[in-house]
Parts: C-alpha cells; sequence; structure tokens
C-alpha cells in the first residue's frame, strides 16, 4: 500500500473528522483567549492551524493503525489516555545520584537534535525536544524547557523559571524517558502532592511529538 492510499484511508474515516473537529475547537478557543500583539499575528496563527491539524489528525490515527503506541486514543477529546498511577512516576530519578545517573543516558554517542524527550514542570510532565547538543560544555537544550546540564546537578537544573501568564514561578527539570514517564507526558497526568488531579490537555505541538515517539527505544523517532 503506498503513503498516498494510506493518508487516503485515514483522512475518509469518521474518527479522523471527529478528531479534527476537535482540535479545531481547542486551538480556536486558545486562540480566542491568547495575548496578541496585534491582527497579524492571530492571522498568521489561523492561516497555519488547518495544515498543523491535517497534520496531527493524520500522524495521530497512524500511530493508533499500526499499533505504535500503548496509549488509547480519545477521538472526541483529540487526547491520549492511559491509567494514572497515584504518584508521578519518578522512581530511579529522585535523589541527587539517581539524577546523575538519569543524566548520563544522554551523553551517549547515538542521542540526536530532534529527539522527543520528558521535562518535568512540577506537577506534570511535558513532551519536548531537543534543539540543541553543546558537548563542549555537556548541556542538552530542549525547544521549551531551555538549556540543562547534564553533569552538574543542582539548584541550576532545577530553577525556577516565570510563566509568561503569571509570576508563579515553576521548576522544571529534564528526565530520562522511559515507559511510564512518556506515557504520564503524552495524556497529560498531572498530581497535587501524592493526589492525582484532572489531566492536562496536552499542546497540539506536544501532541505531534508525542507520533514520533520510538515505544522501542526511546534513543530514536519514528518517521510519521
Amino acid at each position: 500500500m503506498s503513503q498516498s492510499s494510506l493518508w487516503q484511508i485515514h483522512t475518509e474515516t469518521g474518527n479522523f473528522a471527529e478528531l479534527c473537529n476537535a482540535l479545531y475547537q481547542r486551538e480556536i478557543s486558545f486562540i480566542a483567549k491568547g495575548d496578541y500583539s496585534n491582527a497579524q499575528a492571530v492571522q498568521t496563527r489561523l492561516k497555519s492551524l488547518p495544515y498543523y491539524i491535517s497534520r496531527t489528525a493524520h500522524a495521530m490515527t497512524k500511530v493508533v493503525a499500526e499499533s505504535h503506541s500503548p496509549l488509547s486514543l480519545d477521538y472526541q477529546n483529540a487526547s491520549w489516555s492511559a491509567k494514572q498511577s497515584k504518584k508521578i512516576p519518578l522512581t530511579g530519578q529522585e535523589t541527587i545520584n539517581e539524577q546523575k545517573s538519569a543524566m548520563r543516558w544522554y551523553l551517549q554517542k547515538d542521542i540526536r537534535v530532534g529527539l522527543v524527550v520528558p521535562v518535568l514542570l512540577v506537577d506534570h510532565i511535558i513532551i519536548d525536544c531537543i534543539d540543541r547538543i553543546d558537548l563542549d560544555k555537556q548541556r542538552i537544550r530542549t525547544n521549551v524547557g531551555g538549556w540543562f546540564s547534564l553533569t552538574e546537578i543542582d539548584s541550576s537544573d532545577n530553577s525556577a523559571i516565570l510563566t509568561k501568564t503569571s509570576d508563579k514561578a515553576i521548576n522544571k527539570r529534564l528526565l530520562k524517558p522511559n515507559k511510564k514517564i512518556m506515557i504520564a507526558a503524552c495524556a497529560g497526568q498531572c498530581w497535587q502532592g501524592n493526589t492525582t488531579q484532572r489531566p492536562i490537555i496536552p499542546t497540539l505541538r506536544e501532541l505531534l511529538l508525542s507520533c514520533s515517539i520510538n515505544w522501542r527505544d526511546f534513543k530514536k523517532t519514528l518517521a510519521i
């Protein structure tokens, strides 16, 4: 079966249409609540929306059809779903020594730009990707999280950053990917202490990145 035929099958299904509709509703709501400096910024965002929504819906549908993900797809809400553990899944990455050990995973030669990685933001984990690797200073930069040292685990790795919408500081930390962590990130699972909270719907960008996760080898990406 050709790639074009596969695309046609996906786009002709009711699930694909439902997925696109849910994504449109969510993104339009985000845009309506956004703080834009001028009308041109809104126009640019709206102009690119059909492309990214179609691309994301296609990728999510294909991932499910080809059984690339352990997650279930909620077509009505355009989100991934999975059973949530009672506490955030950081086992093996909690103490300073464990964090140092986890960061050595990123020092391997086969870690590449574009790799999908998890970043902890206080009570939930987001999907991010590597956009720069600085071997001289042994650090990695992710698109949303910024720079992370791979050798010095101290206050700089859990430094406070300010959100755009408030003055509340949030802590960020690069995590080593594993199945439980990536499932929690893709499904938007969050906690307050040891109490589960209502999931946070990942952004359109995160949903698209989630379709690139190679669940058999987190050091590689899928071409969707």
